[in-house]
């Protein structure tokens, strides 16, 4: 069962992943969490350095979907300075989200790649779907008060996981 929450990569921030090292994965768009993943969940603007990040997946040719299950209301406010595609009420750790993106994108599984902040969420979903995954540390220390649940939930289970595979180590960039 600890397999599930396995993910392929832990990398400290989302913005350290770039075009040429999703590429060199044969990954040819992300699909990504919002709140403490893309955006601080308080700060919804964004900052200069996701702006910057999502231009250059723009210029490489890596279109980019937000996964989230927050509601269409709140992710569609979120994501609309950015100019990014989203699928809102994903249901993650369900597959819903994430195989609608693809169907969206008209890619493989193969050639996607979740990322996300929590293990019960974002990995979970991405593993029940056949799809690698990044796991990121949260932007931020602060949760909204349904994702501290799932924090407190997720650490045994992160603790686990980290024994059983332990060649997992936070990086700051995806590789081989």
């Amino acid at each position: 069962m600890i397999n599930k929450f396995a993910p392929t990569w832990m990398v400290d921030v989302i913005y350290n992943v770039t075009p040429a090292q999703l590429k060199a994965q044969g990954i040819k768009a992300v699909l990504t969490d919002l709140d403490n993943t893309l955006i601080a969940w308080n700060n919804p603007e964004g900052t200069n350095e996701l702006r910057q990040w999502l231009r250059d997946l723009e210029q490489a040719g890596i279109p980019l979907i937000v996964v989230s299950n927050n509601s269409e209301e709140r992710i569609s406010k979120a994501v609309a300075p950015l100019g990014a595609q989203y699928v809102s009420r994903a249901l993650k750790p369900l597959t819903r989200g994430i195989k609608q993106a693809i169907r969206q994108l008209d890619l493989k599984p193969s050639e996607v790649v979740m990322v996300g902040d929590q293990l019960m969420t974002d990995v979970w979903a991405a593993n029940n779907a056949g799809v690698r995954s990044i796991l990121v540390k949260p932007l931020i220390e602060t949760d909204q008060w349904n994702t501290r649940i799932n924090r407190f939930i997720e650490k045994p289970v992160k603790r686990s996981m980290l024994k059983k595979f332990p060649n997992l180590k936070w990086m700051d960039k995806i590789n081989d």
